[in-house]
C-alpha cells in the first residue's frame, strides 16, 4: 500500500513493503514499532536507531511529538489523494481556522494578540505537555480573530485555543 504523507508542508511517498520495511521515495527503511498499551506512545526503531514518539489524532491530521519537536502530519493513501485532486479538493487558504490542542497540557504562552496579522509557521501558542514545551504554529497566513485560553490555563486534547481568519 502506498501513502502520501505531508509533514510540515513537505510531501513524502511512503510504501509499506512488509511488516518490517517501508520505502520512502527510493530508500528502503527497516522499521519496527510497538504501541505502549493505554498511552499515545510508540516505541520506534528506524534503521537500528531507537525513538519514542507520542502520536495524537487530530481532526484533519496527526500530531507527532518526536525528539522534542511537534510535527503536523497528514496521511492519505495514494488513491484517495488522486481522487481528491481530480475532484478539485485541497486545503482551504481562506475562511476561519481553529487551532486545537493536539494533546492535554498547560498553556505556557500566547505570543500573539487578537487582531494581529500572522504568517504561516508563526508561533501562536506554546503548550507544555509531558514535560516538553511545544510550539503550535499557524498553518497559513491570517489574522488572529479570537483567543479562547490564557497562559497558565490547563487544556484538554482537541480544545480550541484560538481562531485565525
Amino acid at each position: 500500500m502506498k501513502y502520501v504523507t505531508t509533514i510540515e508542508g513537505k510531501e513524502f511517498e511512503i510504501e509499506v513493503v512488509d511488516d518490517h520495511h517501508v520505502r520512502v521515495g527510493d530508500r528502503l527503511v527497516a522499521v519496527d514499532f510497538e504501541w505502549v498499551s493505554g498511552q499515545p506512545v510508540f516505541s520506534l526503531i528506524l534503521d537500528g536507531r531507537s525513538f519514542e514518539s507520542y502520536v495524537y489524532q487530530g481532526d484533519e491530521d496527526w500530531q507527532v511529538l518526536l525528539r522534542g519537536h511537534l510535527y503536523q502530519v497528514q496521511v492519505e493513501d495514494e488513491r484517495e489523494k488522486r481522487l481528491k485532486a481530480a475532484a478539485g479538493g485541497g486545503v482551504a487558504e481562506g475562511g476561519e481556522f481553529h487551532l486545537k490542542a493536539p494533546m492535554p497540557g498547560l498553556v505556557v504562552a500566547i505570543p500573539v494578540e487578537e487582531g494581529q496579522e500572522v504568517k504561516k509557521g508563526e508561533v501562536l501558542v506554546i503548550l507544555e505537555s509531558m514535560k516538553m514545551q511545544n510550539e503550535l504554529k499557524a498553518p497559513r497566513d491570517g489574522k488572529v480573530d479570537r483567543i479562547r485560553v490564557k497562559a497558565g490555563e490547563s487544556v484538554e486534547q482537541k480544545q480550541t485555543l484560538l481562531s485565525v481568519q
